[in-house]
């Protein structure tokens, strides 16, 4: 695999070109936002605009109740979104990425395809890789805990295998879905090789 591929809202392309890619937590201790949006682990059930204009993506597909009901039992909902909220995502393939682009609909979107590799030269050390979209917890929805994220290097050695302690058999011929950096890559561009602008309702081509 040579690229990953990171989608962004059009709205936040200017932020990420002057900062880099953040997490949403991140973002949300910053001072500017108001202290109650502050607290890791909170359900976004809508778009969220923050004070500078970024926005934040709902996470409407994996909503509490139905996130509960595939969890790990030592984790609640509010864990999951922390967890989460940590780290910045890419799709490992384009039609992963163009489901996801999908679902955003008539808004536009940016693509950034990130050479894997270079990436992780320098942030190998807090890469993951999960094999489901980590992201969406309706019908049918695959079990998860904070072991879904298999440390990129672990992955590379023994694939899948430490899911299986936790009832999730996976071949080892089971490509990831999401690739992971845990915290912020303010440094993105000297990583990218590509940047495609998405119209409303645009798949992404890029090869």
């Amino acid at each position: 695999m040579r690229f990953v591929y990171h989608l962004a809202e059009e709205a936040n392309w200017p932020f990420i070109q002057q900062e880099g890619l953040w997490p949403a937590q991140a973002l949300l201790e910053r001072p500017a936002v108001p202290r109650p949006l502050r607290a890791p682990g909170q359900y976004r059930g809508d778009n969220l605009v923050l004070p500078d204009g970024r926005m934040l993506r709902d996470q409407r597909p994996m909503p509490p109740a139905a996130l509960a009901g595939c969890l790990d039992p030592s984790m609640a909902p509010c864990d999951w979104y922390a967890l989460v909220n940590r780290k910045v995502f890419f799709w490992w393939n384009l039609e992963r990425l163009n489901r996801h682009r999908a679902a955003c609909g008539r808004r536009a979107q940016r693509v950034l395809a990130v050479d894997l590799q270079a990436l992780l030269g320098r942030y190998a050390a807090t890469a993951s890789v999960a094999p489901i979209n980590t992201g969406y917890a309706l019908r049918k929805a695959a079990r998860r805990g904070a072991w879904t994220f298999v440390p990129f290097a672990q992955w590379e050695r023994d694939a899948w295998a430490s899911h299986a302690q936790h009832g999730a058999r996976r071949p080892a011929t089971h490509a990831p879905a999401e690739f992971t950096v845990d915290g912020c890559i303010p440094d993105i561009f000297c990583y990218v090789d590509d940047v495609k602008a998405l119209q409303p309702f645009e798949p992404c081509a890029l090869t």
